[in-house]
Order: structure tokens, then C-alpha cells, then sequence
């Protein structure tokens, strides 16, 4: 029995350091942030880096970290950058359940940082996209949690499915979707939402799925939709949810960013094992701003992360403040 199985995607990340021009664009209705390369240059990359990545694969790794017994269910390819997926997978004690495929490639990410540590990705999902229910070992899914990352294509549909197996089987599913499937809007992920007991999504993906309002609104709107919790997150600003009529407001550490790649991820997967740990939603949300924090420090999704030994401690000692207000 594994406390919880992971299932997303898998990736080679290749983190390029160029130098780049930081643009912001500020309207009445709209601000956002653009990176930009001059036209028709060749630019010199100061700094290469390859690491792995994909929500499947860095959740596992934060729940094993933190002393679960963690499996992972994906779509690999069967070149030399799925054997590099799997050879992580076994160094951080991960059980790979899921398939290899000659027809496809593995993932492939490019990282692009800006001045101010955030990040703008190049993905290429290949394998990750074709994970199909007939090609999963139904017997190896014992386990009392299922941690979707966002899927699209073939698998988007595998995750519904998963999500019936789920609930006939009694086990909680945690969903941390994207912007493309928060985007599709709630139709589409009606049938999911509605098996999932705790949805984890960023404030753009929260905008997306129920319109523009306060977080107390978002979280309630969202609600209805079917999870049983449901946590937003604001970036630096740290993270909301809804307990006994009282809307909670962690914030972060407030550490220095070096790379923000897999933060969400971290944050999320961390207040699962909190859960799961039987911790209360203040706790739980303690325990992912920390190891969120710590882990931008370091480049990549799978650096930086704390063992649950040094999380419970710094809970005890220092824990992040959390703002309480009816609603």
C-alpha cells in the first residue's frame, strides 16, 4: 500500500542562463510581465543545466522526501532521457509504475529565467500526453492518495478515469491543475473536479475556471464546482483557503529567489503530505510555505527540498504567519 501515487508528467529540463530584457506592460484591465531576446542575435548561453522535472515526477519526489511512500504513474519514452527520468526515480525511492513507450520521446522543457527569478518554459510534453487506462496495472494502485498534476490529450482523459476508480476504491485525489486545462473552463473539468477532495491552483488558474473576484469569492465559487478544499495561491504573496467559515491567509517565507521552476509544485505536494499526516489546513499550509521557500533558493524542482524531520521543526519554531478572517 503506497501512501500516494503520483501521476503527471515527466521531463528533461534544460535551464538556459541568457541574458535578457525584463518588459512590463501595464494597461487599465491587464499587467504582464514579458521576457525579451533581441531580434536576430545569436546569444550566448552563460550557463547550461540538466535537470529532471514535470509535476508527476517533482511531486513524487517532495512526498518521498517527506518520508511517504510514494509511487509514479506517467508515460515515459525509451530513449536515453527517460533512462535519466528513471535513474532519478530510484535515487529519491520512487517506485515507477507506469509505461514505456518506443513511439514516443520523453518530455523536454526549456527554461528561460528572468532578471527577477521568475521563469518562462518551452515545453514539449511528447509521451506524456498518451497514457492510456488499458495500459495501466490496475493491481499496483493500492494506495490512499492519488496526486494529479495536469495532463493533457489521451491522458486528461486517463485522469478522469482514474478519478472513478478513485472514489469506488475510497481514495482521495489532491488536483493541481494549468492554465490550459483552467482554461477549457469548468465543463470540462466537471466530471474530475467533482471526484477530487482537495484542488491546489495559482490565481490566474482560479481567474480562468470562475472569473475575476476576492479570494474568499474564487475559493467559494470553486468550491461548488465540487472539491472538498480548495487552496489558491498568490506567488510571493502566499496562499488562501476557507476553514470553518474563516478565510486563511499563509504567507511566505519571503526568501530571495534563485529560480522559481516547481514551486507551486512543492507548496502543493507538501500540504498533501501534511494531510495525509493527519496535520490541521493551518499546518498543512505552514508546512508548504516552507518548503516552497526553501526550495527557490536552489535551481530546479527537485533542490533545495527539506525532510519532513526539518519541516516539523521549523513548524515548531518558526512557523509562517497566517492571517484569520471571517467570511
Amino acid at each position: 500500500m503506497y501512501d500516494v501515487i503520483t501521476v503527471g508528467s515527466s521531463t528533461i529540463d534544460v535551464f538556459a542562463n541568457v541574458e535578457s530584457e525584463l518588459i512590463k506592460i501595464k494597461t487599465a484591465t491587464h499587467e504582464e510581465e514579458l521576457i525579451a531576446y533581441p531580434s536576430g542575435s545569436k546569444l550566448l548561453i552563460k550557463e547550461l543545466d540538466f535537470l529532471t522535472g514535470g509535476g508527476g515526477t517533482n511531486t513524487a519526489v517532495v512526498l518521498s522526501k517527506l518520508g511517504l511512500k510514494v509511487a509514479y504513474l506517467g508515460k515515459l519514452g525509451s530513449g536515453s532521457n527517460s533512462g535519466l527520468i528513471l535513474k532519478r526515480l530510484k535515487k529519491d525511492k520512487i517506485e515507477f509504475i507506469g509505461v514505456q513507450s518506443k513511439k514516443y520521446h520523453a518530455g523536454y522543457s526549456i527554461i528561460l529565467d528572468s532578471l527577477e527569478g521568475d521563469r518562462t518554459i518551452l515545453a514539449y510534453k511528447g509521451a506524456n500526453n498518451y497514457l492510456e487506462l488499458k495500459e495501466i496495472n490496475l493491481k499496483k494502485l493500492k494506495t490512499k492518495w492519488f496526486y494529479f498534476s495536469s495532463m493533457i490529450g489521451k491522458s486528461y482523459e486517463t485522469l478522469e478515469k482514474l478519478s472513478d476508480y478513485a472514489v469506488k476504491n475510497n481514495i482521495k485525489i489532491a488536483f493541481n491543475p494549468s492554465n490550459y486545462l483552467a482554461e477549457k473552463g469548468f465543463s470540462f473539468l466537471k466530471k474530475l473536479l467533482s471526484n477530487v477532495t482537495l484542488l491546489i491552483l495559482n490565481k490566474e488558474e482560479a481567474t480562468l475556471l470562475a472569473g475575476k473576484g476576492e479570494f474568499k469569492d474564487l475559493i467559494k465559487l470553486i468550491s461548488d464546482f465540487g472539491p472538498e478544499h480548495v487552496i489558491i495561491t498568490d506567488g510571493k504573496r502566499g496562499a488562501y483557503t476557507i476553514d470553518n467559515n474563516k478565510l486563511l491567509h499563509v504567507y511566505t517565507l519571503g526568501n530571495k529567489p534563485v529560480e522559481t521552476t516547481g514551486a507551486g509544485d512543492v507548496f502543493a505536494s507538501t500540504v498533501v503530505a501534511g494531510m495525509i499526516k493527519g496535520k490541521t489546513i493551518q499546518d498543512c499550509l505552514r508546512m508548504g510555505a516552507i518548503n516552497s521557500g526553501f526550495a527557490i533558493m536552489e535551481k530546479g524542482a527537485k533542490h533545495g527540498l527539506l525532510e519532513y524531520k526539518k519541516v516539523s521543526s521549523m513548524l515548531k519554531k518558526n512557523p509562517p504567519k497566517i492571517d484569520k478572517k471571517k467570511v
